[in-house]
């Protein structure tokens, strides 16, 4: 059985040193801020001053990884005899996946004995980090590549990603909400739950008046969509609000006797989008 290695993009929002533990190799996604010169990895980026700098109106602008990146990287693998497996962040909002086949499918041609293959997440964040999780899982259970392919393509369809925000004015430069909606949201108190759909774009679902009541309302989606409320990992990310992730851990404990596996930082590379205060709930589910 051939060696292969695990490659992964920093949209999944996991730790370096957790990703080093679960020996996945990663490729980076960049971002600067206007009126800024420097362009900074995802990874090197302090999410805390990050999302400080938001607040005082800082405007983040976000890069997808190109396919000499990625064709960079794969190479020193495929030099050294391993076969490859990425599993890259949703094709439905970043031409980042798109990238790493182009550069698989150059590489197939200057290493025809080895594999290069390529998983579509349709996942953001730490969903895209669950479903990672699963796959490394599996591949340490002794799954083959061509086997973790599979795995992964049949997991995709039940990784549910539940969030929130706290501002409808990032969402509303990004084209999600209009500006008469955010507005009028902001003056009521209105915030936005949204989720990850089957393609793997950003779908607003419902809208729930205060923040208390958002958060309620990711719990409660536990609830309705775990295939098992008893078992199976759960992800929390926070943008620097990290009380709130708590209050959605604590309602997880209190409703369903389950503790959160992991709560990282939505990475500032996700959050340029989505902003101060994102809150985000991420399990398998019978369905997105």
């Amino acid at each position: 059985m051939s060696n292969f290695v695990i490659f992964t993009d920093s949209a999944c929002d996991m730790e370096l040193s957790t990703l080093e533990k679960w020996n996945v190799k990663c490729v980076d996604l960049t971002l600067k801020f206007e009126n800024e010169n420097d362009v900074s990895k995802n990874s090197e980026v302090d999410p805390k001053i990050f999302y400080q700098k938001m607040r005082d109106g800082g405007v983040a602008k976000t890069s997808a990884v190109n396919s000499e990146v990625f064709k960079l990287a794969f190479e020193e693998e495929l030099k050294n005899g391993n076969d490859i497996f990425y599993l890259g962040f949703s094709s439905g909002l970043s031409t980042t996946y798109n990238s790493a086949v182009l550069a698989a499918r150059t590489l197939a041609e200057a290493y025809p004995d080895n594999k290069v293959v390529t998983v579509d997440s349709l996942a953001a964040s730490a969903g895209f980090g669950l479903l990672l999780y699963l796959v490394v899982e599996k591949k340490n259970a002794g799954a083959t590549i061509d086997d973790l392919a599979l795995y992964a393509q049949e997991t995709v369809p039940h990784i549910c990603h539940w969030f929130t925000v706290d501002d409808l004015v990032y969402l509303k430069r990004g084209g999600r909400v209009s500006p008469t909606a955010a507005f009028i949201g902001g003056m009521l108190g209105i915030k936005p739950v949204l989720h990850v759909d089957d393609e793997g774009h950003l779908v607003p679902v419902c809208k729930v008046r205060g923040r208390k009541a958002s958060i309620k309302t990711l719990a409660d989606k536990y609830g309705e969509l775990a295939i098992d409320k008893s078992a199976g990992p759960i992800f929390i990310c926070q943008g620097d609000c990290m009380e709130d992730a708590q209050l959605l851990a604590e309602m997880l404990k209190n409703d369903y006797g389950r503790d959160v596996d992991i709560t990282v930082f939505t990475g500032p590379v996700i959050g340029a989008h989505s902003g101060p205060g994102t809150l985000a709930l991420f399990f398998v589910g019978k369905n997105k």
